[in-house]
């Protein structure tokens, strides 16, 4: 039988001390930035702290919790094609979807009087309002703007839509006063008109909840058994969670829903 060969001594056997350091292979150069690479620095103007100061308190005093829902818009877009002509023959004025939701806001707070409410912190009471001001986010080169509007619940279509014309002009003029941002109940935000699909809306201190509007799209639903395409919306309502129960918070939505989808809920005091 010839003899086995003896294996050489593996590389692991030798001491360390006996194996040499090799250097390890250069790291190839991060590729240099092309072109002027800068920043720059802007001091935030006063209304743009105001705003971050009053969004971080709100986050650290409310409970806030958002709930959805989406609306049909068929019907609402149907009226308005119907009488838009005689609307602005008649008040000068175009007609366009926000009173709608104003009109609907207005109409459901009154059925929900607690969304209309407010903590008073210092007294530990539930302050309940027999009026409805409610205020409506305006976006400015400046910053976003809340004007409100007064006694919602005494006016009609024209008298919201004549209001938010003249409110809306204030705040691109940068003529709006503090008493006409001051003291609303609710909030209306249409982050639609830039093409929002979803969205989690901030409530504005010291109100309780916030209506979240966004934009109309083309959707396939079910209606009565089969699909249709309809123009869909999806709206939230962010609340305070320590005034208002998630009952009381759908229950509101659903009503603002029922009262855009059908005006005839509105006409009808149903």
């Amino acid at each position: 039988m010839p003899p086995v060969p003896s294996p050489s001594q593996p590389p692991s056997s030798k001491p360390v001390s006996a194996i040499k350091p090799t250097a390890a292979p250069p790291l190839a150069e991060a590729g240099a930035a092309k072109g002027l690479r800068s920043e720059h620095r802007e001091k935030m103007n006063r209304m743009r702290q105001r705003i971050a100061q009053r969004l971080k308190e709100a986050q650290n005093t409310c409970a806030m919790l958002t709930t959805f829902n989406e609306v049909d818009m068929s019907n609402i877009q149907e009226m308005r094609a119907r009488h838009k002509d005689a609307f602005l023959k008649k008040h000068n004025l175009k007609l366009g979807f926000m009173s709608a939701f104003v009109k609907a806001s207005a109409f459901a707070l009154q059925e929900q009087p607690v969304v209309n409410a407010v903590i008073d912190d210092a007294t530990k009471e539930v302050v309940y309002r027999d009026y409805i001001d409610i205020s409506v986010a305006v976006a400015t080169p400046r910053g976003l703007v809340v004007p409100v509007i007064r006694n919602v619940e005494t006016m009609n279509y024209a008298d919201i839509e004549r209001t938010i014309n003249e409110l809306g002009e204030k705040a691109r003029k940068n003529e709006l006063a503090i008493e006409d941002m001051d003291g609303g109940t609710f909030t209306i935000s249409n982050g639609g008109v830039f093409g929002s699909l979803f969205g989690t809306p901030i409530i504005n201190p010291p109100q309780s909840a916030i209506l979240g509007m966004h934009g109309i799209f083309d959707r396939p639903v079910a209606v009565g058994g089969k699909v249709e395409v309809r123009p869909m919306m999806y709206v939230a309502l962010t609340y305070d969670h320590r005034l208002i129960d998630g009952r009381e918070a759908v229950t509101f939505l659903r009503k603002i829903k029922a009262a855009v989808e059908d005006p005839a809920v509105l006409l009808l005091d149903l």
